[in-house]
């Protein structure tokens, strides 16, 4: 394979945002970091014939892709969409996906490079795409790990699309691949119609840092596709982590993602010396993301003052060396005598939790409405319609709607609809994660 010049990579800022007040032998600090990278895109242009990145797009071909015949016609179609946006340069394959994987493009065990003949080879071997067998995910998953392993890329990303349970592997089998595959490469997952486990693609998702959505009307296939790998051509920086240093007797609590989702990282803390650990963070563009850190500190006097936590970017170094610090922001702790300072809730630390209260009150919600708790359905609901409100997240009220009757949205009245459709129901169940930005006053 060729040799490719390494482009430059995005700048990286950090603002902390936080009420830094204690009272007299207050403990708990939170913070939310904004983290923002800029300047990948245009990076990204220039060194657009130099290939930074490996793609594998996994489709079902079960034979419930057959039923009805739209999803496999649908799937086809948004695979060869996926594979005219992809770039010159760009190591690239196509497995199909049963309770066995094979691959169908360029085939051989290895990667193609995407150029007008390669996309144009790949999207006619897309016949190969036929539905039969039945679904054991982590046999795709592994083998697009080995064939991505292969491409000396930093941007390694997955595809993956199913419409059905993971019915042919043990539940044990697919974990053990997850847990394996995490770390080198993302992954972002669909599931096409209504008869596949949320909780299993989004598991998917959460575990190799990538997204989770529904695809209800596979005639929508394409278009999602398309953004998908807009999206991963838009990447230019792996393997970031948010590094937390915290002092003597401090200890970080939690991680969170709070934007563009709620995803908690707090289980993925990898030890990086000395009171030091990193959160996995992925690929970055231009983007903007959002943490909420809660920092345990011991307990101090009025008019003392501590660096409760020092937030760092860090790029793993080369050859073993030090690792790249892409930004900085520091999380402060001061003890106050004053009880109006010290209890004043931070504006963006207020609206995230909310963020992250109301994603558990759907959550549990749906799952007391599949239940037959008709009243915990309605009180979990309704306090979710409730925050949407408050916060202004209008998508998920919008989604909300669709399953309860909501008669004073500030309170949080709500009645539970009679007959709710599967789409709408799992449109909520997925999507009920992603949060909005503080509103801008």
């Amino acid at each position: 394979m060729a040799n490719f010049a390494k482009p430059s990579a995005p700048h990286f800022s950090v603002e902390v945002y936080q009420n830094e007040f204690l009272p007299e032998g207050g403990r708990e600090v939170h913070a939310i970091l904004t983290v923002t990278s800029t300047g990948g895109a245009a990076a990204t242009r220039a060194s657009a014939a130099r290939g930074p990145a490996a793609v594998v797009v996994m489709v079902d071909c079960s034979g419930s892709m057959d039923y009805p015949p739209e999803k496999m016609r649908g799937a086809r179609e948004a695979t060869a969409a996926a594979i005219d946006t992809l770039r010159d340069g760009t190591w690239f394959a196509v497995i199909a996906g049963t309770h066995t994987a094979r691959e169908v493009y360029p085939g051989q065990g290895r990667l193609a490079v995407a150029d007008p003949a390669t996309r144009a080879r790949a999207k006619e071997a897309l016949g190969g795409l036929t539905p039969s067998g039945g679904t054991a995910i982590g046999t795709w998953l592994r083998l697009a790990d080995g064939l991505l392993r292969q491409s000396p890329a930093p941007i390694r990303h997955g595809i993956l699309l199913t419409d059905g349970r993971n019915e042919h592997e043990d539940p044990a089998a697919l974990r053990a691949v997850l847990e394996s595959c995490a770390g080198r490469f993302t992954c972002d997952a669909r599931g096409v119609g209504t008869d596949w486990e949320v909780k299993e693609v989004k598991g998917i998702a959460s575990a190799l840092l990538g997204s989770a959505d529904i695809v209800a009307d596979p005639a929508r296939l394409t278009e999602d596709f398309t953004l998908m790998m807009e999206k991963a051509m838009g990447k230019e920086v792996a393997d970031v982590a948010l590094r937390l240093w915290t002092p003597a007797g401090a200890e970080v609590r939690y991680v969170k993602q709070v934007s563009p989702s709620v995803e908690d990282l707090s289980g993925r803390r990898t030890e990086a010396g000395p009171r030091t650990g990193d959160y996995p963070t992925g690929s970055w563009g231009d983007e903007s993301r959002e943490y909420h850190v809660c920092v345990h500190v011991p307990p101090a006097a009025v008019g003392q003052e501590m660096l409760a936590a020092r937030a760092s970017l860090v790029l793993p170094g080369a050859a073993g060396g030090p690792p790249s610090v892409l930004g900085q922001g520091l999380v402060r702790a001061v003890w106050t005598a004053d009880p109006a300072t010290s209890t004043a809730i931070n504006p963006q630390v207020a609206h995230y939790t909310g963020q992250a209260e109301l994603a558990q009150a759907i959550q549990q919600g749906l799952e007391a409405r599949k239940l037959g708790d008709v009243d915990g359905a309605t009180a979990k609901l309704g306090r979710a319609v409730q925050l949407a409100s408050v916060s202004g997240n209008a998508d998920t009220a919008r989604l909300l709607a669709k399953v309860v009757d909501v008669v004073d949205a500030a309170a949080g009245t709500v009645r539970l609809k009679a007959k709710v459709a599967d789409a709408d129901e799992m449109t909520l169940e997925t999507r009920s994660t992603k949060t909005v930005r503080v509103k801008k006053t």
